[in-house]
Formats: C-alpha cells, structure tokens, sequence
C-alpha cells in the first residue's frame, strides 16, 4: 500500500492574522485521518516570535488534536525524535532565506523530508507554502522579490501572496518573461493549494473567491489557468 503524501500551502491568511475562522486549520488536520492527531508548528522564520506562537495554540488547543512547537533562538528539543511523533507540521511565515538557513544548520530539513516520505503531512503559510517546492518567490531580501532555491520536495515554482500584494503578478510576468523560470504556482491569500503525491490536487478556498493558478508564458502572454477548487 502507498503512502499519500500530502501538501498544503497557504498563500496568505490563517490563525497568524484572524483566529476565529480556523477553517484551513480544520481542513489540515482532517487530512491526517487521526481521531486525535500530534500537530507541530515551527515559527523559525519569524525567529520564534511569541505572538505567533500564542495565536497557534489559541487556535489548535480548540481542536481535537495535540498542538507542540520547535524553537530554534531558546533551547532546542531532540528535532528527529520530535518530528518522528507528528502526525501534521505547520511551518509559519516570515524570512524563508533565514529559515533555511538555520534549519539545514541543524539538519531539519533531512529530518522534514523523511518525515514527509512516511506520510506526514506538511503545512504552511508565505515562506511556510513556499519552503517544500523546488523554488519559491520570496521577500527575504529587503530591496526586492527574488526566486530562491527551497527544500524541493515537490517539484515547482511557488509565490504566495500571488493577489494581496500589488508587486507579486508583475514580479512574476517578469521573471516568466525573461526566462527565470518556465512556471509558477500563484496562490492567492486566503487559499491554499493542496499538492497530493507531488502534483497540484486542488486549490482550498477559505476566503471569499480565491484562488490559485498555474501561470505561464506563451507567445508573449503569460497565461493563468485555475486549478479545480474546494471551498471550505
């Protein structure tokens, strides 16, 4: 029997802005198929702020599940034991650059990628959506977007955030354009696209009429063709 593989990238929304809708939140435990399953969230790329942490376990403590949390700028826990025991990882926004930097430092990201191999399924949001594909388009640097090699577990070209800020469809024409890249997987916010055994599965509407896209260049045009939706 195979193990389904499951991705869940969330261009923008979520309990780090709102915590009272907690719908993509359901959706992503419910695809663990636990009655009561173990849920990890990992805000290194925001350097473990407290805040988002306290939003995290507002949200997932009214659940049937077993919320816990990975610091990576206080005392380390053991990551590969940790990891072993979750059903559900949960990796928060902010600076994917620096992100990656600490986690290949500490070897969380062969231990994710085992983890992800076993079935775990793996979550997140802007730097948390883009960090499992091959690349993603980011904000880390400070004086403008940049396509940036990520974790590559999944192949494909990632930008969140894709209609909620104003640079990120031109950014994207751009490098489509010049040949930087020959895709990208737009996810809008307050939507995520769920990738199912390494392909685009459906894209999770949990606001109102969003969107992802599979964007394009062809003949001059860059072309965006919706990917089926769920609305939740």
């Amino acid at each position: 029997m195979s193990i389904e593989k499951n991705i869940v990238a969330i261009g923008g929304g979520g309990f780090g802005r709102i915590t009272k809708e907690k719908k993509i939140e359901r959706y992503i435990l419910s695809l663990s198929n636990k009655d009561k399953p173990n849920i990890c969230f990992i805000p290194t790329a925001t350097g473990d702020n407290d805040a988002y942490k306290v939003n995290y376990y507002d949200v997932f403590t009214k659940f049937n599940c077993n919320p816990t949390h990975i610091d990576f700028f206080k005392r380390t826990m053991d990551l590969s034991s940790h990891i072993s025991k979750q059903d559900i990882v949960f990796v928060g926004g902010g600076n994917t650059k620096s992100m990656l930097a600490v986690w290949r430092d500490w070897g969380l990201d062969n231990i994710l990628q085992e983890a992800y191999n076993s079935g775990v399924v793996m979550s997140g949001v802007s730097a948390g959506a883009i960090c499992w594909f091959e690349k993603g388009i980011t904000d880390s640097w400070a004086d403008d977007l940049a396509v940036m090699e990520c974790m590559g577990f999944v192949d494909g070209i990632c930008c969140p955030h894709y209609d909620e800020e104003p640079e990120r469809r031109p950014f994207v024409k751009k490098v489509l354009e010049n040949n930087t890249i020959d895709h990208c997987l737009g996810v809008e916010g307050n939507c995520a696209l769920h990738m199912k055994d390494g392909v685009p599965f459906k894209a999770i509407n949990f606001g109102s009429n969003k969107n992802s896209y599979m964007v394009t260049h062809t003949e001059g045009d860059v072309l965006e063709k919706s990917f089926e939706r769920i609305d939740i």
